[in-house]
């Protein structure tokens, strides 16, 4: 295969979106945006690249890149920073067999949130930098640098978790429950016994995919010498019968599920060369605390995250109590599985969990910098490794959180970062910070500000790549020095005449933003868009939220075409970020502890109570909507407020935390066994009878995630009482109820459901 015809790379700065407009506005009526076209393609959002990663030469710089009509469709992309020209690497259509995916790798692209997309989703540079790792179809090719495409695998089966080994003499990857390696370009052979339907090598087990952020069990070290792998058993992982319902026929999988408070899979690590000999078990059960670790099981505990040592002499490894209070940083002897402690993080406060990050870097001469929430926000910390990471240092501080840690240079001992604004908590800047220095000084701001901002950085903390957008600039992505100054464009993203949006922009309205106070004082932060208004009328309100632990939602950064779909059909736009939710430190999230459905749904009411008081607003309009824990959400609230809504969606909701997975749930309500008076307050079935407000509930019938007994739960008890709601449910649709046109169809549903009940704008 030959590179496509080079794109030269774009070099001047888009204009703010007002002075985009501003002809386009005299010259162009509206043209009406429906749901159709915001879920076809090409993207409104504009191209929407993704895996953007420097070779290790710095001379390339590679992603993947949507097709104008295909905007779920990805493929291999290539930046000469030499000749300033693009080519195409890898064509996804010319390549791929087009053959089925495993259902495992269909199951893996679920919990990665990447199941809706097409072509190639991953890739990996050779160490040398001269050839690219391409999984596609389920296969892996190598794309060498000149345009030779090499098929590495040819199967029926999928190659899971494909990667090439530290100094690329490997290819390796989990096929068929056993972890395989073999030569760059020679017969890969599996290195693990084949063990049976319940023991896996290799692989994350579920909550470690849906729930841990680690998709990945096994990891290589620096030299290729040796290799740390997962084994894990789930036979005492109780079975969710999963129909996946499709409108032709019906498969039916037995998905191993741990449901709060049952048992989890069995977790153990080893090590052993790349041809599985001299294997050693780590011997990770060692070191337990008894106030810490579950009583008279040493083996309930959560392999969190692993990584070796820059020089290969030690493998660390994180592992989490069951509780999720306490995590040991355990250090392993490569040669032995012997474990020693290194130190602990403990949770931030009382009646708080520990979260996992992938916010740390251990440095070549053996230092550690780690994140923690220890002084009631994330910051970054050193450890020294002459003391073993005994004592540690403060790098940052201040009322702010620092989101991720996006490169380090040792050379010269500088630090690269997000992190929220101290003065906004709704935008996200890239920060630098000398960690070296005998006086640490406050940390310098490399964006602008205005927009909020992501960012990934190459190995040696050279080249920046950001991301960056506002509520009137779609995302655009550059390249940049450590001072932050532009080098070029990698996507420009310009709203002018040729943008997928600009039919659109006569009728695009800004965001506001502001906040109130909950009950206690504490500052909530809301977003409204707001159609074109004529004086004296009130309009109906689309309120969105999620509600759960994660997710920020209200934040300064592009929010697509959606909402604006919605705002062009008369109805004003409107979320609003509770407590329990992400990026506001310790003390906002803690107050969900032991109380799911509770503070949130009184956060949400106070945004609610402030809408009413609002002139242009209809009181008695105010429609709720919300996926998965927001699902649930519009369930508790509906049942708390009657007649406080005009109307409620629900949408995969989770209807009893006893039927949702360890990890997620007993971090924060602790076991069913031991706080069955907390599950019970929690559930939406009890008080599901009480729901008097139009109700529209949406599930997948083949959710893996939220399962659908969750829906068939609350369903049967308001039909066994005769309440009446509505139903929209989606055959062979997981979680991700989503597609070029299941998307409208769902949301014309919506719209549908809410005219039917009043909720429209006025004449």
């Amino acid at each position: 295969m030959t590179f496509a015809a080079a794109l030269a790379i774009t070099t001047c700065l888009a204009a703010p979106l007002a002075a985009q407009t501003t002809a386009t506005t005299q010259e162009t009526a509206p043209v009406e945006l429906t749901f159709e076209r915001v879920f076809a393609s090409p993207s409104l959002d504009g191209p929407a690249p993704r895996q953007a990663k420097l070779s290790p030469d710095g001379r390339y710089l590679t992603l993947l890149r949507n097709r104008e009509d295909d905007r779920e469709r990805y493929d291999l992309w290539g930046y000469d920073r030499q000749s300033g020209e693009w080519s195409m690497l890898v064509d996804s259509e010319a390549l791929g067999s087009g053959r089925e995916l495993s259902e495992d790798e269909k199951m893996q692209r679920e919990r990665a949130r990447v199941g809706s997309l097409k072509g190639i989703i991953d890739y990996q540079w050779t160490k040398e930098g001269d050839g690219i790792l391409v999984p596609l179809d389920g296969d892996l090719y190598l794309a060498r640098i000149g345009g030779e495409v090499i098929q590495l695998t040819d199967t029926e089966e999928s190659e899971l978790n494909p990667s090439l080994s530290s100094t690329g003499a490997y290819v390796s990857f989990v096929r068929d429950r056993q972890l395989w390696v073999g030569d760059v370009g020679a017969e890969a052979a599996p290195i693990t016994p084949k063990e049976g339907a319940d023991i896996r090598w290799g692989e994350a087990e579920f909550v470690a995919q849906e729930e841990m952020a680690r998709l990945t069990g096994y990891w290589w070290s620096a030299d290729d010498r040796r290799i740390a792998v997962e084994r894990f058993d789930e036979s005492m992982v109780g079975i969710v019968t999963r129909a996946a319902i499709g409108a032709t026929g019906t498969k039916v999988f037995d998905q191993r599920y741990p449901v709060a408070g049952s048992a989890n899979a069995d977790v153990e690590l080893y090590i052993m060369d790349p041809d599985g000999g001299n294997r050693v078990k780590v011997n990770l059960a060692d070191f337990q605390h008894p106030d810490v670790y579950t009583d008279g099981d040493p083996t309930d505990f959560y392999l969190a995250r692993v990584d070796w040592a820059p020089d290969g002499s030690a493998l660390y490894v994180q592992r989490q109590n069951r509780a999720q209070t306490h995590m040991d940083i355990l250090r392993v002897d490569p040669s032995t599985g012997a474990v020693a402690p290194v130190f602990a993080e403990n949770a931030a406060m009382p009646d708080y969990w520990v979260n996992l990050s992938d916010n740390y870097r251990i440095l070549d001469n053996g230092d550690l910098i780690w994140w923690s929430e220890r002084d009631g926000f994330g910051h970054f910390y050193r450890y020294s490794g002459a003391d073993g990471w005994g004592t540690s240092r403060q790098l940052t501080r201040g009322d702010f959180v620092v989101t991720k840690l996006v490169g380090v240079d040792q050379s010269t001992q500088r630090l690269f970062f997000l992190a929220t604004s101290e003065n906004d908590p709704l935008e996200q800047h890239v920060y630098a910070l000398d960690y070296g220095s005998d006086t640490i000084g406050a940390p310098e701001r490399l964006t602008e500000e205005g927009f909020t901002h992501s960012a990934t950085m190459d190995g040696k903390g050279q080249t920046l790549l950001i991301t960056r957008s506002s509520d009137d600039t779609p995302p655009q992505i550059y390249l940049a020095d450590q001072q932050g100054e532009r080098l070029a464009w990698v996507e420009e993203n310009a709203l002018d005449e040729n943008h997928p949006y600009a039919p659109f922009l006569a009728s695009h309205r800004p965001t506001k933003y502001g906040r109130i106070e909950a009950e206690d004082g504490t500052p909530l932060y809301w977003e409204m868009v707001t159609p074109d208004m004529e004086p004296g009328k009130r309009y109906p309100v689309f309120f969105y939220h999620y509600g759960g632990p994660g997710p920020q939602i209200v934040n300064r950064g592009w929010n697509g075409a959606l909402r604006q779909a919605i705002v062009d059909k008369g109805y004003i736009w409107f979320a609003l970020d509770n407590r329990g939710s992400a990026n506001r430190g310790v003390a906002f999230e803690q107050p969900i502890y032991r109380a799911m459905g509770g503070v949130e749904v009184r956060d949400q009411k106070a945004g609610a109570e402030y809408l009413k008081t609002l002139p242009f607003v209809d009181p008695n309009k105010i429609a709720i909507d919300g996926w998965s824990y927001g699902g649930y959400m519009t369930l508790k609230q509906l049942q708390a407020d009657p007649g406080l809504y005009a109307a409620g969606i629900s949408g995969a909701p989770v209807t009893k935390w006893e039927l949702y997975d360890t990890h997620y749930t007993e971090r924060y309500m602790g076991t069913p066994q031991a706080e069955g008076v907390a599950y019970d307050a929690a559930s939406a079935i009890p008080d599901a009878t009480k729901i008097s407000d139009p109700l529209l509930i949406i599930h997948g019938m083949a959710d893996d995630n939220v399962v659908f007994e969750n829906a068939t739960a609350i369903i049967a008890e308001m039909q066994g009482a005769n309440v009446p709601f509505e139903m929209m449910l989606y055959p062979g649709y997981t979680h991700r109820v989503s597609g070029e046109q299941i998307s409208p169809h769902r949301y014309n549903t919506v719209f549908r459901f809410l005219e039917a009940h009043g909720v429209t704008p006025p004449e």
